[in-house]
């Protein structure tokens, strides 16, 4: 979102609310936030990244900062892993992740990333620090690599680019 239109909208909201109870913000529980992009090649293969930072494939994205949206997330997160600034489209899933281990739980954003011919894939470039390898592969081909939880959330954001409709899903169901 263009920072004017949310400055002037965040002024016609008004003041924020104050709190009724002092310290309750503080107190209540924050969710981690991420969106990604599914980004598909012309023979209708995913891309996924093998990061440096974990055993599993992921698709390009990341974790939302401070004040920062899933969508505008995602777009940040996408040029800079693969190097390129793709046209995000529209959202496929929202899905709810619960905690795990040391992780609270999150809401994932999966957006549609739109389809790369092949020009545009041979000037994509890896950031080392993120990711070591990019493969376009088929679900089925990735499901080996991928948290059993991505892979049905991926499932949904297939089935929502051929029905035209986001869903929203609870660990992938």
């Amino acid at each position: 979102m263009d920072d004017d239109i949310r400055r002037g909208d965040l002024v016609a909201e008004g003041e924020p609310e104050q709190e009724f109870n002092p310290g309750i913000a503080a107190r209540l529980p924050r969710k981690t936030v991420a969106g990604g992009a599914l980004v598909r090649d012309e023979a209708g293969r995913i891309l996924f990244l093998e990061p440096t930072y974990k055993p599993t494939l992921d698709i390009p994205g990341g974790i939302a900062e401070y004040d920062e949206s899933p969508y505008e997330a995602c777009v940040r997160e996408v040029q800079e892993e693969i190097g390129l600034a793709l046209p995000i489209g529209p959202l496929l899933v929202v899905d709810w992740v619960p905690a795990l281990g040391v992780w609270s739980d999150a809401l994932a954003f999966v957006f549609d990333g739109g389809i790369l011919d092949q020009p545009t894939i041979d000037r994509l470039v890896l950031d080392p620090s993120e990711a070591r390898a990019h493969y376009f592969l088929t679900l089925e081909e990735a499901a080996p690599r991928l948290r059993p939880s991505m892979a049905r959330r991926l499932a949904r954001a297939l089935q929502a680019l051929t029905t035209s409709r986001p869903t929203y899903t609870d660990f992938g169901r």
